[in-house]
């Protein structure tokens, strides 16, 4: 991979490269993606069942009935299938007919609508301003909205796509909504992939993607009071990755490896303030007997867990140790806080006239932990599939396959 020396930094190439732009209420959001290989099957409809799956939930805002967010690709696809030059998306904001003068590019509108000075507790809004030198917190709030995590999500609707060439899976499920939680841990299903997608199938069929069917009644119940109360609430979600080979990632330098990778982008997105991967904090709390998955070597083994003849009859680790995957499912588990905007605003103080007041109020969703858990599937797929390129590399689909079965030839017989 090449290294570029600038000054005292050491800046590494990603293999897959990507950034969004855009802002809440907008024209529209704009995703660039470069390093997917030439070949891939993808259209929109495969990037919109996504989509869609974010913007369900029960507890979302009135945004969500006004948006039906669809991607329509600009570049990077001729007829149907991926051509190796970069990739261009673009999502319309229908709400931006609304707001046509109060965000246009042009000056003459400049102060068409009220500036905001009430910067909400637990939001970009107060460090944002500051930094950037504004007296208008809406120049921070309408990029550091959530909206910008449905770029997040198309974009990583075609990582998932071209990890599905490669027999790898992503999936999540919602645990814990306020103090509504799965009481049995889903730990003990983590060594079985069938177990693992039969509660992903439970949670798509739920309202707030909790594969418990009582406790998902229980969630709606506290998520109603939040409502009548003017309140928001968090919760805990957990993303599970199927399918990786042993050996993607490294110990070799910190910022490759596969487990730190993960944790940032999970906790890049919006609200997120925790990230575990398999036992995670409950390590702490356990003698190393109890935490360490034990090996054990079996030749008819090959087919179901790594690969090669060894395997694991737990996975404490969460499918990742010294920073690379270990042939297992990766378990991840993050913790959202409650959305900072509340109906009920909380005390804040004007940012121009220094005077106490209410916080702004902006439409907001009261729980957005559902929507999270699928925004987390598609950076744990961006992050896999960079990885996945680093290891494997090539041009087209084709390639990259060609070079991932020998790897599986080799490890087979390791």
């Amino acid at each position: 991979m090449p290294l570029f020396l600038i000054g005292e930094r050491v800046l590494k190439m990603a293999n897959l490269k990507y950034f969004t732009a855009g802002e809440s209420h907008g024209k529209a959001l704009v995703g660039f993606m470069e390093g997917i290989p030439s070949g891939l099957p993808i259209s929109s409809e495969d990037i919109d069942i996504d989509l869609k799956r974010r913007q369900g939930g029960y507890g979302r805002g009135g945004r969500m009935k006004i948006e039906t967010d669809h991607a329509e690709i600009i570049s990077g696809v001729r007829w149907g299938k991926t051509i190796g030059s970069p990739i261009t998306l673009i999502i319309e904001n229908k709400d931006f007919k609304n707001w046509e003068k109060g965000m246009s590019s042009l000056s003459t509108f400049e102060g068409s609508i009220p500036s905001v000075t009430k910067p909400r507790p637990g939001h970009a809004d107060l460090a944002g301003a500051i930094k950037y030198e504004h007296h208008d917190v809406r120049n921070i709030l309408e990029r550091s909205s959530a909206r910008e995590t449905a770029m997040r999500v198309a974009l990583g609707a075609i990582a998932k796509k071209f990890l599905g060439e490669f027999n790898i899976k992503i999936g999540s499920y919602v645990i814990q909504i306020g103090k509504e939680k799965i009481q049995d841990s889903t730990l003990k299903t983590q060594n079985c992939i069938e177990k693992l997608w039969k509660l992903f199938k439970f949670a798509e069929e739920s309202a707030v993607r909790c594969p418990d069917e009582p406790v998902s009644k229980k969630m709606i119940q506290i998520i109603d009071k939040a409502i009548k109360t003017g309140n928001s609430l968090g919760g805990i979600f957990e993303v599970f990755i199927t399918g990786l080979p042993v050996g993607l990632g490294s110990h070799i330098q910190w910022d490759r490896k596969l487990d730190a990778r993960l944790a940032q982008a999970i906790m890049s997105i919006q609200a997120i303030k925790g990230v575990e991967i398999g036992d995670g904090f409950e390590m702490g709390r356990r003698f190393g007997s109890e935490v360490m998955d034990e090996i054990f070597y079996g030749k008819e083994q090959k087919s179901k867990t790594t690969g090669t003849g060894f395997y694991r009859k737990t996975n404490h680790a969460g499918g990742i140790e010294g920073g690379m995957s270990n042939g297992m499912p990766v378990i991840l588990r993050a913790v959202m806080k409650p959305i900072p905007t509340q109906r009920k605003p909380l005390s804040s103080i004007d940012i121009i006239t220094k005077k106490p007041i209410e916080a702004a109020y902006e439409r907001s969703d009261v729980c957005a932990v559902p929507a999270a858990a699928v925004i987390a599937e598609a950076m744990a797929a961006l992050t896999i599939a960079d990885a996945f390129l680093e290891k494997f590399g090539g041009d087209s689909v084709n390639e990259t396959k060609r070079n991932f079965k020998s790897y599986i030839n080799y490890i087979s017989n390791f």
